[in-house]
């Protein structure tokens, strides 16, 4: 039984992170909505005595476990560092400079060199704008059917490309890129489109301002690997697709971990206890 756990209270998730017996990496998850589940998972696992909170909605967390354990707090963003590099280094990851691009409900941009990380940027694009933008065009809010709907879609009829601009002339730029999202559909006949193909576009817009802003950090940090992390990337092979192939297409490495949505809860989990990586 674990005696030091890590959790992570997110928006939408509460994550946990612990050691079992043999002292390998354990992650689990409770709907941020229902924290009392978190509290009666604690109570049947007695032998807990530490237990290390990060999280947006910790204060919430906080009010419901705060008489049980010794409850120690480290600020979320120190907290999904500590966790990204130990995940980094557990999959045979070794950077000398890297930048770590958060995704969640907005996008936080972090530049780390070792041990050493600060915060240079981000954007309040990200999934709020994905699930905010599917839900005004199409009226679906449902994360899962829409990063399911995006896999199925197709951008052509609503993305304005480079070579639909120079129409059969030699393009200065791959003309596959995008020139302007969602462009085509003011220059030409009005058509109804597929829900598919909308949010396909929606999550293609998403991806390639994280994307360009990621990357112009990158090269002022002359950084030649991307780290890509958050919520909003689990199970979301659209997503990723997007922001791989552009972030290529700069001369970057895209670089995807698993478990990248326990960053928090284990690096909570590291602020209290030591161990080896396995």
């Amino acid at each position: 039984m674990p005696k030091a756990i890590g959790i992570d209270a997110g928006g939408t998730l509460t994550k946990v992170a612990y050691l079992d017996q043999h002292n390998e990496l354990v992650l689990t998850t409770f709907p941020s909505n229902d924290l009392q589940s978190v509290k009666k998972w604690i109570i049947d696992h007695p032998d807990i005595e530490d237990i290390g909170v990060t999280g947006g909605r910790t204060e919430q967390l906080l009010d419901v476990i705060k008489t049980m354990k010794s409850i120690h707090y480290i600020v979320e963003f120190e907290a999904t560092l500590k966790g990204v590099r130990f995940l980094l280094n557990k999959e045979g990851y070794f950077f000398e400079r890297s930048m770590i691009t958060n995704i969640g409900t907005g996008t936080s941009i972090h530049y780390m060199e070792g041990n050493t990380h600060i915060r240079v940027g981000g954007t309040g694009v990200g999934g709020g704008t994905l699930i905010g933008l599917s839900a005004l065009t199409t009226g679906i809010t449902d994360y899962n059917e829409i990063r399911e709907m995006a896999d199925k879609g197709h951008r052509e009829s609503i993305d304005l490309l480079v070579k639909d601009i120079y129409q059969g002339m030699d393009t200065p730029i791959d003309g596959h890129l995008t020139a302007s999202n969602f462009g085509k559909v003011g220059i030409t006949q009005s058509i109804k489109h597929p829900a598919e193909d909308i949010i396909a576009t929606v999550q293609g817009l998403v991806g390639e301002v994280i994307t360009t802003l990621s990357i112009q950090y990158a090269e002022e940090k002359k950084a030649q690997h991307i780290v890509y992390i958050g919520s909003t990337l689990s199970n979301n092979a659209h997503l990723a697709r997007v922001i791989a192939n552009y972030t290529r297409t700069k001369k970057h490495t895209p670089v995807f971990i698993n478990d990248h949505g326990f960053s928090g809860a284990v690096g909570a989990l590291l602020n209290i206890t030591e161990y080896t990586i396995v």
